[in-house]
């Protein structure tokens, strides 16, 4: 119900019934071209809009009133009953040709019953029987179609159409399930994850905030979010607070406090508060663009077991032809020789095993991963050894400066101060924490020498000038590689913290430690692992030995690799590939030759790299160590739903071919026998997207 309640130019107080939340009616509203504002209380159910004045308070209500219809049918919609008109259309057919065979009707009467019941059996399957045709002269070769085709119309020939209603019928049904399915997974990740908001609040060099479209929009400009609304684009706060619900990004369902200088992505939504943006990617750039094309590519990219199926039951065709033939040769009794083309191990296998890796991949996606293609979900159930980067994978990747240790000298601030020159630009979560405690003591970064680069020596530390000497920030290996003077530095240190060592004109000016906590959930995470049959579970580390010793020791890890370089990670993972089926996790640039090399290479958490993401197969882009078991869980009941397809489909059909053969049941059982199992195997796929795992599973902000 949708009534004016008060009306002045451009202000409009509306009365407004709604199943909608206030913040969707609100979000709605303001997505309207005219509208400058919209404020629902839900106490009265009034709604206060402030509009262009150019615009009548009619054409306002009337523009209202067709949005609220739009979003009420978008919400009911969610399955095309159009589709399911030739399986309703079959089956009174069905039933209505069944009652007037068997009542005192005349001959005229049964004989166009007969007629009818043919004429829908051939027009609710025109489609396959002109596919079947087409196939066998174009191409020469018999599809499951040609099957389904032969066997609609050798029961219309032996003068049985109720044979040909009931494959049609199930058929229909079958194939409908396996779309639904497949509509479902693709639905719900374009609904999750689709930017489908079409403007974006503008704020131009006076301050004014201008509603305009997304294409005006550009990398540089800043933009305003108010309350309900989706964020536009991906950025970094420059202005204000709120609490943004990011699950259609990270799949965490808990809303996040967002703050100056943080970033937010577009796609996400804006539950409470105001937010200022700086523009930092657009359109096909952003994150949430990224990930709904690697989804709908992921459909494309077919697993072996997929591709054997289809191998398999198009093999099966000719099979079920021959049985056919040879049945009548032995018997001459169409009605046997019928039942081999009625069923057939085709339609369960290819429509099973596509539907089972549909609803996989879109499991995965309710759990904030990214499955690059059902390949992938195949090769993860035998996996046996994970290996895990340590920084920003096993720990949080935000370390903290623990202890500053200055010497020959120098005070802790000049350690800080020397140490941020060359770290302020880098994006090292190390060098952050550097950074973070200089703003923290108020310390003044100098710049560096003019014309003097930052030279980033990979795995051991960074180099630059100041004042015509050299600064050098990394590891103890780096130091003594270019002969800094350490000879009076004797200082004991913690064994689990990261040690970065500081020198300037060759000297040594002190030491930071730095401590980086072991992700929350990652103890849970590797146990659960080893309940999922994973051997062995190691860690690949540029830091030192000891650090990484007590790392492995807190997880109980079966093996470490300290002092890795990016090109010694590759090598890792190749030696461990040659015997067993390995998963590389890392999230960063120096983590990408390992990605590239595993059997499954994952990135994992809000800080991953773009390098890191194009490298890899799976995407987690949560910081919830928790979906690494629980992707492998359902890649393993994945693969044992397929398995119970392909036997049940075997068993089933295989004894109804034998019954057929025997005469003991008739062409109308076979088909519905057949179809039966069918829809069996489709509907046991189907419910991968129900099973299991419901604690990790995003909870969509619906308007409803």
């Amino acid at each position: 119900m949708l009534s004016v309640v008060h009306s002045l130019p451009g202000r409009t107080r509306f009365h407004l019934e709604s199943s909608f939340s206030p913040t969707m009616i609100e979000y709605f509203i303001r997505s309207l071209p005219c509208v400058y504002s919209a404020t629902y209380t839900e106490e009265t159910g009034n709604v206060l809009v402030h509009y262009d004045p150019i615009v009548s308070p009619h054409t306002l209500k009337n523009s209202l009133r067709r949005l609220c219809i739009k979003k009420k049918e978008e919400q009911i919609r969610s399955f095309s009953w159009r589709k399911l008109t030739p399986v309703a259309a079959c089956t009174a057919m069905f039933l209505a040709n069944w009652y007037i065979q068997r009542r005192p009707f005349s001959q005229g009467v049964k004989m166009n019953g007969q007629w009818v019941a043919g004429i829908i059996a051939i027009s609710a399957s025109l489609a396959e029987i002109k596919d079947g045709i087409i196939s066998l002269i174009r191409y020469r070769k018999a599809n499951a179609n040609t099957l389904t085709a032969a066997s609609i119309l050798a029961s219309l020939y032996i003068g049985n159409p109720g044979s040909a209603l009931v494959i049609t019928m199930m058929s229909a049904i079958s194939e409908r399930l396996s779309e639904y399915t497949s509509e479902k997974t693709k639905k719900y990740i374009h609904s999750v994850m689709e930017l489908d908001t079409s403007y974006a609040w503008k704020v131009n060099e006076q301050g004014i905030e201008k509603k305009v479209t997304l294409d005006q929009v550009q990398v540089g400009d800043t933009v305003v979010v108010f309350t309900g609304e989706k964020i536009p684009v991906d950025g970094a706060v420059t202005q204000g607070r709120g609490i943004v619900d990011e699950s259609s990004i990270t799949g965490e369902y808990m809303p996040k406090e967002i703050g100056k200088a943080q970033q937010v992505y577009g796609g996400s939504i804006l539950q409470n508060g105001q937010l200022l943006v700086f523009v930092e990617k657009v359109g096909d750039d952003t994150a949430i663009s990224r990930i709904v094309k690697l989804l709908e590519e992921a459909q494309e990219k077919r697993a072996p077991i997929q591709n054997m199926a289809d191998n398999l039951a198009e093999k099966m065709v000719p099979v079920s032809f021959g049985l056919a033939l040879l049945t009548f040769f032995l018997t001459r009794n169409v009605h046997r020789a019928m039942n081999m083309l009625i069923i057939d191990f085709v339609c369960g296998i290819k429509l099973s095993t596509a539907t089972a890796f549909y609803a996989s991949i879109g499991k995965a996606a309710k759990k904030g991963a990214v499955v690059k293609g059902s390949n992938h979900i195949e090769e993860m159930a035998k996996l046996e050894t994970v290996i895990l980067d340590k920084t920003g994978t096993i720990t949080e990747g935000t370390p903290v400066v623990q202890q500053v240790i200055s010497c020959e000298g120098y005070e802790q601030e000049d350690v800080i101060r020397l140490a941020a020159v060359a770290e302020k630009n880098s994006s090292h979560p190390l060098a952050d924490a550097i950074v973070k405690q200089a703003e923290e003591w108020k310390i003044e970064i100098p710049l560096r020498d003019e014309n003097a680069q930052v030279d980033t020596v990979i795995g051991k530390g960074i180099t630059t000038f100041l004042h015509g000497k050299q600064i050098v920030v990394g590891s103890l290996r780096l130091m003594k590689e270019l002969k800094v003077n350490m000879d009076h530095f004797v200082q004991q240190l913690e064994k689990d913290e990261i040690i970065i060592y500081v020198a300037y004109g060759k000297t040594l000016v002190g030491v930071i430690s730095i401590f980086d906590r072991i992700r929350s959930g990652m103890h849970r995470a590797v146990h659960q692992l080893r309940d999922q049959g994973i051997h062995d579970i190691i860690m690949l580390t540029g830091d030192k030995r000891t650090v990484a010793r007590e790392m492995s020791r807190r997880l109980r890890l079966n093996w470490y690799h300290a002092e890795t370089l990016p090109e010694d990670k590759a090598k890792y993972v190749k030696k461990y590939r040659r015997n067993s089926t390995v998963m590389m996790v890392g999230d960063g640039v120096n983590d990408a030759p390992a990605l590239a090399h595993a059997n499954i290479g994952v990135t994992m958490g809000g800080k991953r790299t773009d390098i890191a993401c194009e490298a890899s197969d799976i995407i987690i882009t949560s910081d919830n160590p928790i979906v690494l078991p629980e992707l492998v869980g359902l890649s393993k009941k994945t693969m044992n739903i397929i398995k119970q397809n392909f036997i049940a489909t075997f068993l089933i059909n295989g004894g109804a071919i034998l019954l057929g053969a025997f005469g003991i049941i008739s062409p109308i059982a076979g088909a519905a026998i057949h179809n039966a199992a069918t829809i069996g195997v489709v509907l046991n796929s189907a419910r991968i997207l129900w099973i299991g795992g419901e604690s990790s599973e995003t909870q969509i902000p619906h308007p409803a």
